[in-house]
């Protein structure tokens, strides 16, 4: 290497190193928005896809989970990873995967094409998610300020989910429905040079070989659970072949995985870590929060347009105030933490959105619009917060070195409680809904079969029987699922208060001693590599 290009290089780290921890912050949440954005972004362009690539059923149901599944299955594997090699050598990484699987995806020419680079996406995303978090959590040691920090990031991945749809609807009325993935491609040209040169490399003690198989048994044991959990939430039975398999597989590959950790001097996931109080308390509640309310929000969609006849801009534009007071939540969240401390702050979030979703149990055939306002802002702002607290505590009660494991750790307890809240609130909601329908005058019962299965599949009876025996299938069916949803609320409402309960454990006041975190300083760049790091606060 020339000495042109080895000062060049020195700059480069300084500067990195040197950068201020609030840029820091702006570049780790510009990653997440993206992350956040491209898992929901798809949604509005199914039915294009559907229309310009033809894929059957199982193919057009893996273009739509393949992101989420792959991503949620790798999780532990690169975090830890991050931990090992360095967080910002995987975030960069994961940087270029999803700019190269984006490219893929906006020119896919087949379902085929689409499903593998919707995967690779997976991937990428699981690169940068954790990334994202350890990284803050190495360059805010001060309690306070990392508070404030994830805030603001919790209220970014908030924004990206509430954006993805509607700028998916946006790119879809002026362009191709590859579009969609295309807009990645400059954000990660741009995230990659900026990312070099400002984000500070970071890792864990590094002691002990890294260790694969327990990464890769991992994975493959994430990867059957949460899909046997998926195939249960979009209701298929329980006891097919298909659901059961990957559930059993995946279980006992997890059971092997932590005594595998446990037997090891140097574990890939320190299983110490839920022998603290804080930390496994916080993980219940990442679980409960979105066990109860994930199936919610599909329930919710079909209630705005099915039930109230709103167009899915219109539904969009309803869930805007959810997501405005989820910022807001986010942006007070550092504040009520310093004041209240952990377990008022999340007991509190959990109260506030068990007492939304109570309202929301007025909820009739009739659009209510002050109703569902007020019933909306109370629930983003109660997730938020409980969330917010959750993952602040979580990662505080981690170990530096242990941060990628920790945010691996935070992120699957996020993907996990979705997938089973879709399962366990849509099997209530089916369980519910489906009596409704088995004594409707003039409608014979292989008719009301059908139309148990799915208030949209008893509109498309309703329609082809026409006249008023299809009218009075179509009433019935309406009511049949308003009143599964009350069922359903409720239920949520018991999981939340049961979360509150659970928060109890959770300290009473926030611990604000800010320990030393290692980074990269500008002599260090300059330095042999057996110096020892430079200590930043």
């Amino acid at each position: 290497m020339s000495g042109t290009t080895t000062a060049a290089a020195l700059r480069r780290r300084a500067a990195g190193a040197g950068a201020n921890r609030w840029v820091v912050l702006v570049v780790l949440c510009a990653s997440l928005l993206l992350v956040a954005v491209d898992a929901t972004v798809l949604h509005v362009a199914v039915p294009a896809v559907t229309e310009d690539l033809r894929p059957g059923a199982m193919e057009l149901l893996w273009i739509v989970d393949a992101y989420p599944l792959v991503c949620a299955s790798l999780l532990i594997l690169f975090g830890t990873l991050g931990d090992r090699v360095g967080r910002r050598r995987v975030l960069l990484l994961g940087y270029a995967l999803f700019g190269v699987a984006s490219g893929l995806a906006a020119v896919a020419d087949s379902a085929q094409v689409l499903v593998a680079a919707r995967a690779l996406l997976g991937v990428g995303g699981a690169m940068i998610m954790p990334a994202t978090l350890s990284i803050l959590r190495q360059v805010f040691p001060d309690r306070r300020e990392r508070a404030l920090a994830i805030g603001l990031w919790s209220a970014v991945a908030a924004v990206g989910a509430a954006v993805g749809p509607l700028l998916g609807g946006f790119l879809l009325e002026h362009f191709w429905w590859g579009s969609v993935f295309f807009v990645n491609i400059p954000l990660m040209l741009v995230s990659l040079p900026v990312g070099r040169l400002l984000l500070p490399e970071s890792k864990g003690d590094g002691q002990g070989p890294w260790d694969v198989a327990g990464a890769l048994m991992a994975a493959a044991g994430l990867f059957g659970v949460v899909l046997g959990v998926k195939r249960l939430g979009g209701g298929e039975p329980a006891g097919s072949a298909l659901t059961v398999l990957p559930l059993v597989t995946g279980a006992a590959l997890l059971v092997l995985f932590v005594r595998r950790q446990r037997r090891r001097p140097h574990p890939l996931v320190d299983l110490r870590m839920f022998g603290r109080p804080v930390f496994s308390t916080s993980v219940g509640c990442i679980v409960l929060a979105m066990l109860a309310l994930v199936g919610l929000e599909l329930i919710a969609a079909q209630y705005l347009q099915l039930v109230l006849g709103l167009s899915p801009l219109e539904t969009g534009l309803r869930l805007v105030p959810l997501t405005l007071a989820a910022m807001a939540a986010g942006l007070a969240g550092a504040r009520m933490l310093r004041r209240f401390g952990p377990r008022r702050t999340v007991c509190f979030g959990f109260c506030l959105t068990a007492g939304a979703v109570l309202l929301l149990t007025a909820m009739g055939t009739a659009d209510d619009f002050p109703l569902l306002l007020s019933g909306f802002v109370l629930l983003g702002f109660g997730l938020e917060t409980t969330l917010f607290g959750a993952y602040e505590s979580m990662l505080s009660a981690a170990p530096p070195q242990q941060a990628g494991g920790a945010a691996a750790i935070g992120e699957t307890s996020y993907q996990l409680g979705a997938g089973i809240g879709i399962a366990l609130l849509g099997s209530v909601m089916n369980a519910a809904y489906a009596p409704g329908l088995t004594s409707v005058p003039g409608v014979p019962s292989p008719v009301s079969a059908a139309a148990s299965h799915s208030l949209g599949e008893a509109y498309e009876v309703a329609a082809q029987l026409g006249g008023p025996v299809g009218g009075a299938l179509r009433v019935a069916a309406r009511d049949a699922f308003v009143h599964g949803l009350h069922v359903t609320l409720l239920v949520s409402a018991g999981l939340l208060l049961l979360g509150a309960v659970m928060a109890l454990r959770l300290p009473r006041t926030m611990q604000c001693d800010a320990g030393p975190v290692e980074l990269p300083g500008p002599r260090e760049a300059e330095a042999p590599a057996h110096a020892p790091p430079v200590t930043a606060r």
